[in-house]
């Protein structure tokens, strides 16, 4: 079975940083898109950023320049450095990867529990 375990949230004064894991288990399955969502309190979720298993990565403009998506494939592990933290940046941040069953599976989504992000003085 398929599991996504974020941690590293947390409260942060503006301009600060956190990096937030998570650990994505589940023998027999590949990982192939991976990403960051978050959802503020009243308001929709939202795509954070994205990485394929190559290291390519995409984000979404607010967070550009600021926030850096990476997984480390050996142990299945995706990472959100996020630097010069902003207040509309307080969120639950969700993890969230399209898995293959493999060898020959198709693919579906799964979400982790999401870890709380507080940007605030």
């Amino acid at each position: 079975q398929v599991q996504l375990v974020e941690s590293g949230g947390g409260l942060v004064q503006p301009g600060g940083s956190l990096r937030l894991s998570c650990a994505a288990s589940g023998g027999f399955f590949s990982f192939n898109v991976m990403g960051w969502y978050r959802q503020a309190p009243g308001k929709e979720r939202e795509l954070v950023a994205q990485i394929i298993s190559n290291g390519a990565s995409t984000y979404t403009d607010s967070v550009k320049g600021r926030f850096h998506i990476s997984r480390d494939n050996t142990n299945n592990t995706l990472y959100l450095q996020m630097s010069v933290l902003k207040p509309e940046d307080t969120a639950v941040y969700y993890c969230n990867a399209d898995v293959s069953k493999l060898p020959y599976g198709p693919s579906y989504t799964c979400w982790g529990q999401g870890t709380q992000v507080t940007v605030s003085s």
